[in-house]
């Protein structure tokens, strides 16, 4: 019982209430949020499109998210987070019914460039709430169990999702726009506005950063987007498995309940596992934590290069999904310590810029390579997560002596001494 009780809070213990309530959201969302994981084999199967061409369509959902995900962080320092969160959920569900009824390739592409706008407003905003609540100490449990939960409804939504595609692919849809609608209730019932008047204030003259910052700070942060840079790199392979595996496994004569089978498996892994990461990385530093966890990735994608049947794309799937677990919570944490308070939800915009931008580019050139490379492909992937391995090496310490001048640098000074009582002076004796 002592046991269970420790584990409990060394993974889950002090956090605010208001997490647990973004977290449920998160949670809900990510349960139903499948259909999109599956547009590649919709696009082939039901509308007749070629792998080309289907790629091109789901590089448009990626490239309304590169837009979406800066959207949703500008929104999230002016505006606020819980407002962010709404909109975005509530045009997801009016989006998604409208793609389900839609049968044009046209008109399929424009909604999910759209889509893809509207699912990348919430990311900048949700990660922003969780710091603006969560105290500096117990971020790094709140960011992992934030990665648990996201992988949990995945794994609940992969297998939802196989049977639904066998059945309905209209249905998915449908199901995805229901559990965006149940999400945004939770969020408008129970999550308060979190951003407070001091974090969207301008930084003052003492700063070594511009006095009005914005945007443009994060997108000339060298150190920052030298991070962001090798996180794309990561995104790019992790988005293999919702763009260009299921059209490999297809070829391999695998169907969708296969491909269901591959992705619940790396989230049910993720779900037993994943609370017991922080006591593993803890005691290493962050860039040897992220070099593993790449190399991992390279490893199990180019695993693939040999794949044919079920039981090899479960085993590497086994090995990419432990260096997707190792990496989530150092990610998370060094881009938290990057941001200055008052561009909190910008930095994380430019961050998750890189899932979107992933989701366009992995998918575009995916297709592209995979229709003329074959199982070559795969060598190419892993070859790609080698190098950023040695590139997380490189770049990790003089990351962290940045990280370790921005807190001095936000770290107010101490009060002159009263020589005459040898202690701080009050206010009324300073004015």
């Amino acid at each position: 019982m002592h046991a269970l009780r420790r584990l409990w809070h060394d993974t889950a213990g002090g956090l605010p209430a208001t997490f647990w309530y973004l977290w449920a959201g998160l949670l809900i969302n990510r349960a139903g949020a499948f259909a999109m994981l599956f547009l590649s084999l919709y696009l082939t199967d039901v509308r007749g499109a070629s792998i080309g061409l289907a790629g091109t369509v789901v590089g448009a959902y990626g490239a309304g998210g590169a837009a979406g995900v800066l959207l949703g962080g500008v929104l999230a320092d002016r505006w606020g987070r819980r407002s962010t969160l709404l909109a975005a959920h509530l045009s997801t569900v009016a989006l998604m019914v409208a793609l389900a009824f839609s049968q044009h390739l046209l008109l399929i592409a424009v909604l999910s460039a759209l889509v893809g706008v509207v699912h990348s407003m919430p990311s900048p905003a949700f990660v922003a709430a969780i710091v603006d609540v969560v105290p500096a100490e117990r971020r790094s449990r709140a960011f992992n169990l934030q990665f648990w939960a996201f992988n949990l409804g995945m794994a609940v939504a992969s297998l939802l999702a196989g049977v639904l595609a066998e059945a309905s692919f209209t249905a998915l849809f449908l199901v995805d726009a229901g559990a965006t609608l149940t999400a945004a209730a939770v969020i408008g019932w129970k999550v308060p506005e979190t951003l407070r008047p001091a974090d969207s204030a301008p930084a003052t003259r003492a700063s070594l950063r511009p006095r009005r910052p914005g945007l443009h700070t994060a997108l000339t942060d060298r150190t920052f987007l030298v991070f962001v840079g090798l996180t794309f790199v990561l995104a790019v392979l992790t988005m293999q498995t919702s763009t260009i595996m299921p059209l490999a496994m297809r070829a391999d004569g695998l169907g969708p309940s296969a491909y269901g089978l591959v992705v619940a498996l790396g989230g049910a892994l993720i779900v037993i596992g994943q609370l017991f990461v922080p006591r593993l990385i803890d005691r290493h530093h962050k860039d040897v934590v992220l070099a593993a966890s790449t190399a991992l990735l390279a490893l199990g994608f180019g695993v693939l290069v040999v794949a044919d049947e079920l039981a090899v794309y479960l085993g590497a799937a086994a090995v990419w999904t432990i260096g997707s677990m190792l990496a989530a919570p150092p990610n998370a944490q060094i881009n938290a310590d990057l941001a200055p308070p008052q561009l909190r939800a910008r930095y994380q915009a430019v961050f998750y810029l890189t899932f979107p931008a992933a989701a366009f580019v992995a998918p575009t050139l995916g297709g592209v390579s995979l229709q003329h490379l074959g199982d070559r492909h795969w060598l190419l992937v892993g070859g790609l997560g080698l190098a950023a391995a040695v590139g997380h090496l490189v770049a990790g310490p003089p990351r962290e002596r940045h990280v370790a001048a921005l807190r001095r640098e936000q770290t107010p000074s101490p009060a002159p001494h009263d020589p005459r009582h040898g202690k701080a002076p009050t206010t009324a004796q300073r004015s």
